[in-house]
């Protein structure tokens, strides 16, 4: 199945994401800097490839990917019960630093939050190759908010920005890896939204490879039931090293193209898989590595 044959449409879910962009400051740039976050970090496995992506533990990098240790469920909510006693925090996380859907540990972490937090908006990030799998036990789970990174909807793009996946014990590579990765993205994109998740697609912009690429990308999340798009600059890593990092006129044209189709979030500060407290403000925004003694 190709994206021209996959048929979108989510259902429309006006009045859940408004109330999402009242309480989360990475879908409300007003709030950005009012109220928290909390990252835990408890998804090491990724089951992809990116060719920019290099996954670190470490107490230095302000990147995703990064964090300065792996919690299990149980140390995760005890973190999580720790920094929102004395800081707005009003959303919790799972952002890696590989991908949330990949580790088990992301069930058994919602699970034990539901009885202790439930009043937390929550949400994951992924990349969606395994959407469609877990898409109805994110609904059952109550999360709030799923952010899918797609880099391209077309395979010929996207196979090289990816090199690999592992996919149901298969490994696999090139074009034929970025199709079921592609058709995946899509395909959960509709399932989970059509289940009233709101949905924000992260799309990271690479000069000279999916730059020109950017709308169409809009274009057909929207058809499939994306919310919010969130266009981001390249960290020139790994194998895209010497890639250049898109400048500030770069990117604020792609967010202005991207506009006419989906609203863009334009204050993220690509965070760690650690990260919690407020997004950007001074002495308040803290990860594992430099969390205040207090906190232990």
């Amino acid at each position: 199945m190709t994206k021209k044959d996959l048929t979108c449409g989510g259902s429309h879910k006006g009045a859940k994401f408004a109330h999402i962009t009242k309480v989360h400051p990475c879908y409300n740039e007003k709030l950005h800097d009012k109220v928290g976050r909390v990252h835990v970090p408890i998804a090491p496995k990724c089951n992809i490839g990116c060719n920019f992506c290099i996954r670190s533990i470490n107490t230095e990098e302000d990147r995703p990917g990064v964090a300065g240790s792996i919690m299990d469920a149980d140390a995760a909510v005890e973190h999580v019960l720790n920094v929102t006693e004395d800081s707005a925090i009003t959303v919790v996380g799972v952002a890696g630093p590989g991908d949330s859907l990949a580790n088990e540990a992301t069930f058994e972490f919602f699970e034990k939050i539901n009885e202790v937090k439930p009043d937390l908006i929550k949400c994951m990030s992924t990349n969606g190759l395994l959407l469609p799998k877990y898409a109805e036990k994110i609904a059952e789970l109550g999360v709030n908010t799923v952010t899918v990174t797609v880099n391209a909807v077309d395979p010929e793009i996207l196979k090289d920005i990816n090199g690999f996946i592992v996919y149901e014990g298969k490994a696999y590579k090139g074009l034929e890896a970025a199709e079921i990765l592609s058709r995946n993205q899509l395909e959960g994109i509709k399932k989970i939204t059509d289940l009233g998740v709101v949905v924000k697609v992260n799309i990271v912009l690479i000069p000279g490879l999916n730059d020109e690429h950017i709308v169409e990308i809009a274009k057909t999340v929207k058809e499939c039931g994306a919310d919010l798009v969130n266009v981001l600059p390249l960290i020139p890593l790994n194998k895209m090293a010497d890639y250049p990092r898109p400048g500030c006129g770069e990117i604020e044209k792609a967010r202005s193209d991207v506009e006419e189709y989906l609203p863009v979030f334009r204050a993220c500060t690509q965070c760690r898989a650690d990260a919690y407290g407020i997004p950007g403000k001074k002495h308040e925004d803290h990860h594992i590595g430099n969390a205040p003694q207090s906190h232990f």
